[in-house]
């Protein structure tokens, strides 16, 4: 007897054509920058005016990203893209987190984390700046009270050094040594395993995360889809969950974090799942059955769908 194929279909997701059709109830957005803005380098058609259809609207819209740099940062980039700095409430980043919580440390773990830091970062996108944290940046894993994972280039060297470059291998050498050594936790400033970058995927420092867990290691993530993230981000807006609405491209870190948090959610397929489900300038229907297996592979069930962000 032939067994029937299991139920693959995607979530019961409402498709949106643009944010005009978002419900009134909504006050306030979080908003994901790459793949959902921008691709790295450009913004994607419509993005700016979604953006100002948003505000115009009355919705308060805080920008809300798994970037390891400072929120000032990713405003910054932002208006120089093009988009109107007036547009935003403000931004939350994971770098921004990790930096504020080695910088207070108000909670017994960050008070006994130690200052001797193993730092992984960028080179060729510029270096995570560390100061003011008052942290001695160390090169050996055996003299590392933690590990930082910033970016995946390079071996930070302290601010008055250039990074040193290094493969992916000795990355994954050196985490092997501090989870040899037991004790060492990893906190991850960017916990996205992958992001657009042009028309490529880039990998992230969610990457390292999940290796390190995997070798039996301490993670600590500072963005989505960790709670810590969500929280910060309602205070800043000071609105309720369910006046809030969450708009990105990671099913994973997105959605299910959205979700986790008791947050609404939109998701734009055109961005890191746009090849897993056969999104093109040209075709912007997702394949339904493979949406279904990555929303149930990520845990992940959106309130909305929508494949570009349009106006």
């Amino acid at each position: 007897m032939a067994i029937a194929a299991p139920d693959r279909s995607p979530p019961s997701a409402k498709v949106l054509a643009g944010v005009k059709q978002l419900p009134a109830s909504y006050k306030g957005v979080l908003l994901d920058q790459f793949g959902v803005l921008h691709d790295g380098q450009q913004p994607y058609v419509g993005a700016i005016d979604a953006v100002h259809e948003m505000a115009a609207s009355g919705l308060s819209i805080l920008v809300l990203s798994n970037s390891s740099r400072r929120a000032a940062g990713a405003l910054d980039k932002l208006a120089k893209m093009g988009f109107d700095a007036k547009n935003f409430a403000g931004a939350v980043t994971s770098g921004e987190i990790a930096h504020t919580k080695l910088l207070q440390r108000t909670d017994s773990f960050w008070a006994g984390l130690g200052k001797r830091c193993l730092h992984f970062t960028w080179s060729s996108r510029g270096a995570v700046s560390l100061e003011g944290l008052g942290l001695e940046v160390v090169h050996r894993p055996e003299d590392a009270d933690f590990i930082l994972a910033s970016g995946t280039e390079a071996l930070g060297r302290g601010d008055a050094a250039e990074p040193l470059e290094v493969e992916v291998d000795e990355f994954h050498r050196l985490m092997r040594c501090c989870t040899d050594r037991g004790g060492v936790p990893l906190i991850c400033a960017n916990p996205d395993v992958v992001t657009v970058d042009g028309t490529a995927l880039r990998p992230m420092p969610g990457a390292f995360a999940k290796a390190y867990a995997d070798m039996g290691g301490e993670v600590h993530l500072m963005g989505k889809p960790a709670p810590v993230i969500y929280e910060t981000a309602l205070a800043m807006l000071g609105l309720p969950r369910q006046e809030v609405i969450a708009i990105g491209d990671s099913l994973e870190h997105d959605i299910a974090g959205a979700s986790a948090a008791g947050i609404d959610s939109v998701f734009i397929p055109a961005g890191i799942h746009a090849e897993d489900l056969g999104i093109t300038a040209t075709n912007v229907a997702a394949d339904s059955t493979q949406l279904g297996l990555l929303c149930e592979q990520h845990g992940a069930a959106p309130t909305y769908i929508m494949p570009y962000l349009r106006p």
